[in-house]
């Protein structure tokens, strides 16, 4: 039977060099924040327990000081692996001063691979990976200026390259829930994301080691329905409760992300008159009825209210990589949950399907693009962010579209409400350069695969051709030499039948898409 005890003796169990592994995602999500801030304060008290492995599937943190940033201390980790560190900037910091390994890799294979070390695999064999950082004859997935064993080396199957990805022992499995009875039966009722809770558990106890839960609220044996139980109190160890335990860093409780209240239409809400809606509009025109659709972080999460605006977002499913299926993400800071879904299923069954092309489309960010078509979100400049779902996500879809402003650093341009543009400010910092920082997305990987890409900008749309991105589309107001070739890093190609980009995208009023958006032809999810 699991023992109840306080989050400070929880981090008591924890010893110098072991390897932890915490559930939840992202932005508050099932993540067990109270161990955690529980084992920061010891070692802040005592300097202990030192030299550790600290493992996330997706990136913890408030972008702030919560979740990972908590145990950004000089000694406390020795390796950190995760899908990112955008959220916790204090390890991204400890990476780049060289003082941790640092690893991050892609949020699809790290949840799948919670499933490989709970069997007792080696590891994970997948395409997903090539051509980009986390390819071992690039980077390995390292994010620090040394790294120790390598987790990614290159095999061959039946003449094909795949990256394996290689399992490492779990001391202790940290993860969350929201009710566990009094034999350790564990459910999520509440919570905003399930995740990979049961394969974590099993990882730990294969190893010898230990499971402890972060609860809400503990309830008597036996009243916990069982098929709600998604952590049978058999793999549990150890429960932490905590009554304050909020559903996300921003959201106390929202019913409608724990699946239990289905929110009126305007639960999508307008967007202001912006660039950014613009970008987000001119995305929504490659839209088709019934697509399976993700939406990235970022200006793709404003694509969902413009179909909304325009009429069309209920003949189209939207996925989040989280395991929301349907329904409205969530933006912002609580990006990752959603509402009136019509499935949250465990994070490694959306990459599966991810993986295996079953979505029609994808809308993600990008903050540098090459002449090969190649795109960077996970490293530039000092920041340190890792890919999250974006590999995944980008190799498996058959079309991708990237969207972003075309420069940054104090760009100010706007829609002048009468077709075009107005450009009163020009960025500082050019994002086409000649060659990225670090490849999260391959182009020449995906000409190969024969995947649909677009590069779609505040100015100007591109697309991914044989010799690199190609200019297909320029908005009124934009000049070619001065406000798009002078911030390109290599030589721009232009399409001979440039054309201007539709002067709806840049009027306040609604462009009126939905006879277009039906007349398109759904391009059918699969192998690109």
């Amino acid at each position: 039977m699991a023992e109840v005890i306080t989050a400070a003796a929880a981090a008591e169990l924890i010893g110098d060099g072991m390897s932890l592994l915490f559930g939840g995602s992202g932005g508050g999500h099932a993540v067990p924040e109270a161990v955690i801030v529980a084992l920061a304060e010891r070692y802040r008290q005592t300097k202990a327990p030192r030299g550790l492995t600290l493992a996330s599937v997706v990136s913890l943190g408030d972008w702030d000081s919560t979740g990972f940033g908590h145990l950004a201390q000089e000694g406390l980790a020795k390796r950190v692996i995760s899908a990112g560190f955008n959220n916790c900037p204090k390890i991204a910091a400890l990476a780049l001063a060289g003082e941790i390994e640092a690893y991050t890799l892609p949020q699809g294979v790290l949840s799948q691979l919670c499933r490989d070390m709970a069997g007792g695999r080696p590891g994970l064999v997948t395409p997903i990976g090539l051509g980009t950082f986390v390819d071992p004859r690039q980077a390995g997935g390292c994010q620090s200026p040394e790294g120790g064993a390598p987790l990614v080396s290159l095999m061959s199957v039946d003449g094909e390259d795949y990256l394996f990805y290689r399992c490492w022992p779990i001391d202790v499995a940290i993860v969350r829930g929201t009710t566990a009875d009094e034999a350790g039966n564990v459910t999520m009722e509440e919570e905003a994301y399930f995740g990979e809770i049961m394969s974590m558990a099993c990882a730990a106890r294969r190893n010898g080691g230990r499971v402890i839960v972060q609860v809400k609220r503990l309830a008597a044996g036996g009243t916990l329905p069982g098929k709600e139980v998604k952590l049978p109190g058999a793999l549990v160890d150890y429960i932490v409760v905590d009554p304050e335990q909020p559903q996300t860093y921003q959201t106390r409780f929202d019913p409608g992300y724990a699946g239990r209240l289905r929110k009126p239409a305007q639960a999508f809400e307008r967007l202001p008159f912006d660039i950014r809606k613009v970008i987000a509009r001119r995305a929504a025109m490659e839209l088709a009825p019934g697509d399976l659709v993700n939406l990235g972080f970022g200006v793709s999460n404003g694509i969902a209210p413009v179909a909304a605006e325009e009429g069309f977002h209920r003949d189209l499913t939207l996925t989040v990589e989280q395991g929301i299926i349907g329904g409205v993400p969530a933006g912002g800071k609580d990006a990752g949950a959603g509402t009136n879904y019509e499935a949250m299923v465990d994070q490694p069954y959306q990459f599966d399907f991810y993986d295996g092309g079953g979505l029609d489309i994808a809308f993600l960010s990008f903050a540098q693009v090459d002449t090969q078509g190649n795109v960077n979100v996970s490293r530039y400049g000092s920041a340190v962010t890792g890919p999250g779902g974006f590999i995944n996500i980008s190799q498996g879809a058959p079309r991708v579209v990237f969207s972003g402003t075309l420069t940054a650093g104090g760009l100010k341009v706007l829609p002048d409400g009468e077709g075009g543009i107005r450009i009163e400010r020009e960025g500082k910092v050019d994002k086409w350069l000649r060659r990225v920082e670090q490849i999260t997305f391959s182009g020449p990987v995906a000409r190969d695969r024969g995947q649909e890409v677009l590069y779609i900008t505040d100015r100007a749309v591109f697309r991914l051709e044989e010799d690199g991105p190609l200019l297909i589309e320029i908005a009124k107001g934009a000049d070619i030499d001065r406000d798009i070739r002078a911030h390109v890093g290599f030589t721009l190609q232009v399409s001979p039948d440039l054309k201007e980009m539709d002067q709806r995208l840049f009027r306040e009023e609604a462009m009126g898409l939905a006879e277009q958006f039906r007349a398109r032809q759904r391009h059918h999810g699969g192998s690109p």
